[in-house]
């Protein structure tokens, strides 16, 4: 009997040890990962916390619904402890809208957990790393990408993101993202490893990541919380987390463990902003001229009726005099 709950015990070790390390210096963190089953005890998940218009189903995590005006996000109430890390985000934006559709979602890892706000559901003049996932362009004039695009910016509390400008300003790089309305899971791999920010994505259920862009020089302190937020305003699609999977990743970087807690957020170059251009005025539409056309004519009328009017009066009353 002692021996059959010592193997019993041996292969749960050997279980969870196989579930943890997945590759070669890549350790599985279970505390910092969301996946089915979701919830807990009641509307509670493990580890997690959410706002907003949030809504937890046995499929996925919905951040909002196709409805105008909705903001909602999650995060993990454990700050992440190391320095090397690699985060994959199972995601899915959807939605009835043909032409226009908005406005996208962000992934996060910053100072403090995530509070309700207006860049993509969560606050302006952040402290860390902000994904954006941008379904609708707002910068007029002629771009250099289409939409959907994903872009990160690095921020050190004194930046603001401006939603005008599609945040060209304060891009650090980007690439586009054709991952709306696919019927397959679509995944985004955030990995920062030795001052290299790099995002990698899988948008064709390939099994495999195509580079979206590598940034080297990226300063990131540990100690930081990650978490993903969605809004919606005029337009809308539902934006839905399926998974999130965290990894420590081991370096023999010597300078692996230097303290970085004094540190802010950095990087050593950004993306050149493109200039912004004002709306041109919009043209009128043939209806809007035939209403315009059709109020000035029954205008004319009127004017014309009413002058007709205080002249037959003004005949009797001269006829009156006269007699």
């Amino acid at each position: 009997m002692l021996r059959d709950n010592l193997f019993c015990a041996l292969l749960l070790i050997a279980v969870f040890l196989c579930d943890s390390i997945i590759g070669e210096g890549e350790y599985f963190k279970r505390e910092h990962s969301l996946m089915k089953p979701y919830q807990g005890t009641g509307m509670v998940i493990p580890n997690w916390e959410f706002f907003g218009s949030t809504m937890v189903t046995q499929a996925f995590v919905r951040l909002t619904a196709d409805q105008q005006s909705r903001i909602g996000g999650l995060y993990n109430k454990n700050p992440i402890t190391f320095r090397n890390w690699a985060i994959q985000l199972h995601f899915k934006v959807s939605g009835k809208g043909k032409e226009l559709f908005g406005d996208g979602f962000a992934f996060w890892y910053v100072k403090d957990p995530l509070e309700l706000g207006p860049v993509f559901g969560s606050k302006d003049y952040f402290v860390g790393l902000g994904l954006f996932f941008d379904t609708y362009a707002n910068q007029n004039g002629a771009h250099s990408h289409g939409h959907p695009y994903i872009s990160a910016m690095i921020n050190n509390g004194t930046q603001h993101y401006d939603h005008d400008r599609d945040g060209t300003h304060t891009e650090l790089a980007g690439c586009e993202g054709k991952f709306r309305n696919v019927d397959h899971e679509t995944i985004v791999e955030i990995r920062y490893e030795n001052d290299v920010l790099s995002v990698g994505t899988d948008f064709e259920s390939r099994g495999a990541f195509k580079e979206c862009f590598s940034v080297k020089g990226v300063i990131l302190p540990s100690n930081y919380y990650i978490g993903v937020s969605a809004a919606t305003g005029e337009l809308s699609d539902n934006h839905d987390v399926i998974a999130i999977k965290t990894f420590q990743l081991t370096s023999s970087s010597p300078s692996e463990n230097d303290d970085r807690s004094h540190m802010l957020p950095s990087a050593s170059q950004f993306a050149a902003p493109r200039p912004r251009i004002d709306d041109k005025p919009q043209s009128m539409s043939n209806l809007k001229f035939f209403l315009l056309i059709i109020c000035v004519i029954i205008g004319i009328i009127i004017i014309a009726a009413v002058s007709i009017l205080v002249f037959q009066r003004h005949q009797e009353t001269s006829r009156k005099r006269f007699y």
